[in-house]
């Protein structure tokens, strides 16, 4: 006992904070095209090196090059980077709209429209997603209407959940979209459950599990692995590694596993690292997981390499917790101007038509909102009465219930 020493603790710090320069030596980034294409039914142990590197298609000349390019016609690409500029657009719309006490908070996903936008794409009808709250981009690329998400986050008259979930937690079994959770993580074992459920079934529908870096330090992430890895349900498990959780780097939820994606090794399941910001990858390796999925391969974890360019939400200040400065030094640049380099660089576009575009997208927007606001805000607008909320809720009423509402005179 003599030479005992203390014990201590490893607490993570990131590598630099607020004041100092930003530092992103430490991601090692393959070059694009160079990450070989295992076929979909590859062993998980052959490519457990998937983990530590990174997918990329888009060079830094805007060019589709490897393996993983050409699952996108450059029609099928343009609609990509016209759903993008859509989920840009709303969440400018809406954050703005928040600053004005219509609706009580707001989060945006700028900087990775490209990962939900194109992950959609390659679902079909009737698969289900699991999101979190900045998964906007799934339902905008899926077609859902941006007047009904604007009715929920208002909560107004027209709101489709009346007012049950949080602004942004919207729900749309038509559209592939489970109720948000505001419990961190709870979606990502629903999601295996939803899987399991599908394949009990005999059905040909796939889940797709959503959660960020923080929240994978929730036990319902690895429980969602357990299962998922026991009875080879057919979904697909994303994580979003946006660099920061509420105010903590990912460093603090990652431990020692050296990339998210690695901690599917210790459960057998098939693990790769995609560059979030390039729109073609995402929809690369979205489709190749999905496929191993329908096909009764089992799970896939997926971890996208991003990053958060605003605040978690508008009751965050990031400036407290990293520089300034870090989202302009992100060394995976912006999505969106990455697909429109890439489409102009084939002929498919221009600067010009660029422009053009965001206007028409930017008044599209603003017609929905104006069409979601007649119809109420936070502090305008009618509201449901105390008789609507009871004919709502229950469709045959309790009898306490029934001489409570009688009694109040409603």
């Amino acid at each position: 006992m003599a030479d005992s020493v203390p014990l201590r603790l490893n607490v993570p710090e990131p590598e630099v904070r607020p004041g100092g320069k930003p530092d992103f030596s430490n991601v090692s980034i393959p070059r694009a095209g160079t990450v070989d294409r295992p076929p979909v039914d590859v062993a998980p142990e052959d490519i457990r090196e998937m983990a530590w590197s990174i997918i990329r298609v888009l060079n830094r000349k805007g060019e589709a090059v490897g393996p993983w390019a050409g699952t996108l016609t450059p029609e099928e690409t343009l609609s990509g980077l016209r759903d993008m500029m859509r989920v840009r657009a709303f969440d400018k719309r809406m954050l703005m709209a928040q600053r004005q006490g219509k609706t009580s908070f707001y989060m945006q996903c700028l900087g990775e429209e490209a990962i939900a936008c194109a992950f959609r794409k390659a679902m079909e009808h009737g698969d289900m997603n699991f999101p979190t709250y900045r998964q906007q981009g799934l339902l905008i690329a899926g077609g859902y209407p941006m007047v009904e998400m604007m009715n929920q986050i208002y909560s107004n008259t027209k709101d489709p959940i009346k007012g049950r979930q949080l602004p942004v937690m919207y729900s749309s079994k038509a559209h592939g979209f489970f109720t948000i959770s505001g419990n961190l993580a709870t979606q990502f074992v629903q999601a295996v459950g939803w899987a399991m459920a599908s394949a009990i079934s005999r059905d040909t529908r796939i889940a797709a599990a959503w959660i960020g870096d923080g929240s994978t330090a929730e036990s319902d992430f690895h429980a969602g692995l357990v299962f998922a890895s026991t009875y080879k349900a057919p979904v697909v498990l994303n994580i979003v590694n946006n660099q920061w959780a509420i105010s903590t780097f990912q460093g603090i939820a990652r431990g020692g596993s050296g990339t998210f994606a690695a901690r599917g090794h210790g459960f057998g399941i098939p693990s790769l690292r995609v560059d979030g910001n390039d729109y073609l990858a995402v929809h690369a390796v979205a489709k190749w997981a999905i496929e191993r999925a329908r096909r009764n391969l089992g799970p896939v974890l997926v971890e996208y390499v991003t990053y958060r360019a605003a605040a978690h939400s508008t009751s965050d200040d990031p400036s407290a917790y990293r520089p300034k400065e870090e989202s302009d030094a992100w060394p995976l640049g912006d999505p969106v101007e990455r697909l429109k380099n890439h489409l102009i660089a084939i002929g498919a576009w221009s600067p010009e038509r660029h422009a053009q575009a965001e206007a028409e997208i930017d008044a599209e927007v603003l017609a929905a909102q104006k069409q979601a606001e007649a119809n109420g805000t936070l502090h305008s607008g009618p509201k449901a009465s105390p008789r609507d909320i009871f004919e709502d809720v229950y469709d045959v009423m309790p009898p306490n219930l029934r001489r409570q509402r009688q009694e109040a005179g409603y």
